[in-house]
C-alpha cells in the first residue's frame, strides 16, 4: 500500500511536470517564433508590393511622360529639352538613371548613392536651407533598405517649384532693369530732339510749339524775338558784326510784323516768310555762337530785367486803380455842378425840407449816411424807401462836404423820398469838430503827414500799400462815424449806411434786434484764416499784442446798428481818441476807418445774421446769386464801384434799377445805363 501511494505520487509529479513543460514550449513559441514569422512575412509583402509598384509605374509610364513633358516645355528652353530627350532611358526622360548619367547641367546631376540628389547651385538659396536638405537626404540613405523612399516624380516636382521661384525672381529683376533702360532711352531721345535745330523753324520751346494751336505762329515769333536778342548780345561780344547786323535786321522785321497782334488772325500774310527767315538766321547763329553759359546768362539777365519792369508796372497799375476808384466820373461831377448852381439860385424859403420835426423823434427809424456822391446817395435812399413797409417812419440824416452840399440838397428837393423825412448837413459847419478835439485833424496838420499823403511820386515811392495813401482816408466824412452821439445827441439808435450799398428788403426789424448790451451790431466777415484782427493790426507792436487777440473775428462797416445810449455810457469816442493818438506814426495800423473801428468796438460788437449784409460786389466775381438776391443789404465794397466803368457788369443791374435815367439832369450829363 505504501508502495502504491509512492508510485501514484510519482506519477502525479510527472504528470504535473509534463503539463508545465508544454506550457513553457507554447510560451517560447509565441515569444520567439511568432515575431520572426511576422517580420519574415512583412518583408515578403514589402518586396511584393515594391514589385507591384514598379509594374504599375511601367504601365502608367505613357501618361506620366506626357504630363511631365507638358510641364517641362512651359519652363525650360529648347536646348535643355534637347539634352533631356537625348538622356532618356527605359523609364522615360525624367528617370533616375538619366540623372545619374551626368549628361544634364550641373543643377540636374546626381551625387552619392542611389537616392541622394543635390539641388542646383543657386547663389540666391540660403546655406541653411541647403544644409537642412542634405541632412534629410543623409538620414534617408541610412534607413533600412526596405523603407519606402521619395520617388523621382516628387523630387522633380520640388526641383521644379524651386526653379520656378528662381525664374520669377530673375524676371522681376529683369523687369526693373528693362523699365530703367526704357526711361533712359526715352530721355536720351527727348534730349536729342530738343538739341536738334531745324532751319526755318526755331523756338526756345521747340517741340511744345510744334502743335497746331490757333496762335502757335505768334508765340513762335515772340520766342524768336527773344532768342534773336540773346544771340545779338553774344555776337556783339564776339565781334561777329555780319551776323549781328543780320540778326538785328531780322529782329526789326519780326517786331514790325508782330506789332500789336494778339492772335494768328491778326498777323499779315508776310508773317510766314519772316518766320522762315528768322529761323534760318537763328540756326546759323546757333552753329557759330552757341555757348551754354553765355546763353543762360543772357536769358537770366533778360528775365531779371523783365521782372523788374513787371513789378514797376504792377505798382503803377495799383496806384492808378486806386485813383480811378476814388475819382468821381465826369458825368457825376457834371450832375453835381448843375445841381449846385440851381440850388443857389433858389430863394432861402425853397431850400427847406418838410417834416423837420421828425429829425429828433427817437420813436422813428433813423439812418446816417455820409457821402460826397450825389448819385450814390440817391440810390441808397431810393432803395431803402422802395423796400420799406411804412416809409413815413423813416428818417435820413445825410452829411456831405461843402463842395457837394448844394447839389445834395437840390437833388432831394427835386426828388423827395415820398413820405420819408430827409435832412442834409455840411460837415464843415460842425464847429466842435476841430484839430483840438479830433486827433485825425491834428495829425493832418503835421508836415510829415502831409508829405506822406500828398507826395507827387506816389507810384514810385516805397509804400507797402498804396490803397492807404489816398488822402480820402483822412476825410472827416469817413471818421465822422466815430462821433455819432455828438452829431445826433437826442437819438437812442441809428442805422449807419455806406453810400456804396443798396437796400433790397425792409430794414425795420433791425431796430428790434437785442444787442445784449453791446454798442455795435454788424455782420462778421472772418473765415478760416482771413479777415481777422491780424490782417488789419500790427501785432508786432506791444500795445496791440497785449490788448487784442490776433484771431479775433473782423466785421464790416457798411450797415451797422449803433446803440447810442450804450455808446455814451462806455465813452466809445474817448476810446477812439486814445488809440488814434497812439497811431500818429502809423505803427499800430495803416490809415482807414476799419482798423480803429475794430479796436474801438473790441468786445462791444454783436454779430448779426449774414443775410442782413452781403459784401464783396466790388471785388469778388464769384458771389452766389442766391446770396445776393436773399440779402437785405448788398455792399459794393472794393474798387469796382457800380458808378465806375471798372464795375463788374453782372452786378451793376442791382444798382442801376434804382436810377431813373430819363431824368432831365441825368440826360444833360450823359448819364445812362
Amino acid at each position: 500500500m505504501a508502495l502504491k501511494r509512492g508510485l501514484s505520487g510519482v506519477n502525479r509529479i510527472r504528470g504535473s511536470s509534463g503539463g508545465s513543460r508544454s506550457v513553457l514550449v507554447l510560451l517560447i513559441f509565441f515569444c520567439v517564433f511568432a515575431p520572426l514569422v511576422f517580420f519574415v512575412g512583412r518583408g515578403v509583402y514589402i518586396d511584393s508590393s515594391t514589385d507591384f509598384s514598379n509594374a504599375s509605374v511601367k504601365q502608367n509610364l505613357d501618361w506620366r511622360e506626357r504630363l511631365a513633358m507638358q510641364s517641362v516645355r512651359s519652363l525650360f528652353s529648347k536646348e535643355v529639352l534637347d539634352v533631356i530627350a537625348t538622356s532618356t532611358a527605359d523609364l522615360g526622360p525624367l528617370s533616375l538613371d538619366s540623372f545619374k548619367k551626368n549628361n544634364l547641367s550641373a543643377s540636374w546631376r546626381g551625387i552619392g548613392v542611389d537616392t541622394s540628389f543635390r539641388h542646383s547651385e543657386n547663389p540666391t538659396t540660403p546655406d541653411v536651407k541647403s544644409n537642412i536638405l542634405n541632412e534629410k537626404r543623409d538620414s534617408i540613405s541610412k534607413d533600412s533598405s526596405h523603407q519606402k523612399v521619395e520617388t523621382p516624380t516628387k523630387i522633380h516636382r520640388r526641383q521644379l517649384r524651386e526653379k520656378r521661384r528662381e525664374m520669377r525672381a530673375k524676371e522681376l529683376v529683369q523687369h526693373n532693369d528693362d523699365t530703367i533702360l526704357k526711361l533712359e532711352n526715352a530721355a536720351i531721345e527727348r534730349s536729342k530732339s530738343v538739341d536738334s535745330a531745324v532751319l526755318g523753324k526755331y523756338s526756345i520751346w521747340r517741340r511744345e510749339n510744334e502743335n497746331d494751336n490757333s496762335d502757335s505762329n505768334i508765340r513762335l515769333m515772340r520766342d524768336q524775338v527773344i532768342m534773336a536778342r540773346v544771340y545779338s548780345g553774344i555776337a556783339k561780344l564776339k565781334n561777329k558784326n555780319d551776323l549781328l547786323q543780320e540778326l538785328q535786321a531780322r529782329l526789326k522785321d519780326s517786331q514790325r510784323v508782330l506789332g500789336e497782334s494778339t492772335s494768328d488772325a491778326d498777323l499779315p500774310r508776310s508773317a510766314h516768310e519772316k518766320l522762315r527767315a528768322m529761323g534760318q538766321a537763328l540756326a546759323k547763329a546757333k552753329m557759330e555762337l552757341y555757348d551754354c553759359k553765355l546763353v543762360t546768362g543772357k536769358l537770366r539777365a533778360m528775365l531779371q530785367t523783365a521782372d523788374e519792369q513787371v513789378r514797376s508796372l504792377k505798382k503803377q497799375s495799383t496806384f492808378l486803380a486806386q485813383l480811378a476808384a476814388k475819382t468821381i466820373p465826369n458825368p457825376i461831377h457834371c450832375l453835381s455842378m448843375r445841381l449846385t448852381i440851381d440850388y443857389y439860385l433858389l430863394s432861402p424859403e425853397k431850400r427847406k425840407f418838410p417834416r423837420s420835426e421828425n429829425l429828433e423823434n427817437p420813436n422813428l427809424y433813423h439812418y446816417a449816411l455820409f457821402s460826397d456822391n450825389v448819385l450814390a446817395a440817391s440810390v441808397v435812399v431810393n432803395s431803402t424807401i422802395m423796400n420799406a413797409k411804412d416809409p413815413s417812419k423813416h428818417v435820413f440824416h445825410l452829411v456831405t462836404d461843402k463842395l457837394n452840399f448844394g447839389a445834395m440838397n437840390m437833388w432831394f428837393l427835386l426828388n423827395p423820398p415820398g413820405k420819408a423825412t430827409i435832412h442834409v448837413e455840411n460837415v464843415d459847419e460842425f464847429k466842435w469838430l476841430n484839430s483840438s478835439y479830433c486827433p485825425v485833424l491834428r495829425q493832418l496838420e503835421s508836415a510829415a503827414m502831409r508829405e506822406y499823403y500828398f507826395k507827387a511820386d506816389h507810384p514810385t515811392s516805397g509804400s507797402s500799400n498804396l490803397k492807404y495813401r489816398n488822402p480820402k482816408y483822412l476825410s472827416m466824412l469817413n471818421h465822422l462815424r466815430f462821433y455819432l452821439p455828438e452829431v445826433y445827441p437826442k437819438l437812442n439808435k441809428i442805422l449807419f449806411l455806406d453810400d456804396d450799398i443798396i437796400v433790397q428788403k425792409d430794414l425795420t426789424p433791425l431796430w428790434e434786434v437785442n444787442l445784449n448790451g453791446k454798442v455795435n451790431g454788424a455782420v462778421e466777415t472772418c473765415g478760416e484764416s482771413f479777415h481777422r484782427f491780424d490782417k488789419y493790426l500790427n501785432f508786432s507792436n506791444p500795445h496791440i499784442a497785449r490788448n487784442f487777440n490776433p484771431n479775433a473775428c473782423g466785421w464790416a462797416y457798411g450797415m451797422n446798428m449803433f446803440d447810442l445810449k450804450e455808446w455814451k455810457k462806455r465813452d466809445i469816442t474817448g476810446i477812439y481818441h486814445k488809440w488814434q493818438n497812439m497811431n500818429e506814426n502809423r505803427t499800430l495800423w495803416k490809415l482807414g476807418t476799419l482798423p480803429p473801428g475794430l479796436i474801438t468796438f473790441y468786445g462791444l460788437t454783436h454779430p448779426l445774421n449774414k443775410a442782413w449784409h452781403v459784401l464783396g460786389l466790388g471785388y469778388n466775381p464769384s458771389i452766389d446769386r442766391k446770396d445776393i438776391e436773399n440779402a437785405a443789404v448788398v455792399h459794393y465794397n472794393g474798387n469796382m464801384k457800380p458808378w465806375l466803368e471798372l464795375a463788374m457788369s453782372k452786378y451793376r443791374p442791382y444798382w442801376t434799377k434804382y436810377i431813373k435815367f430819363d431824368h432831365p439832369y441825368l440826360r444833360r450829363c450823359n448819364l445812362h445805363e
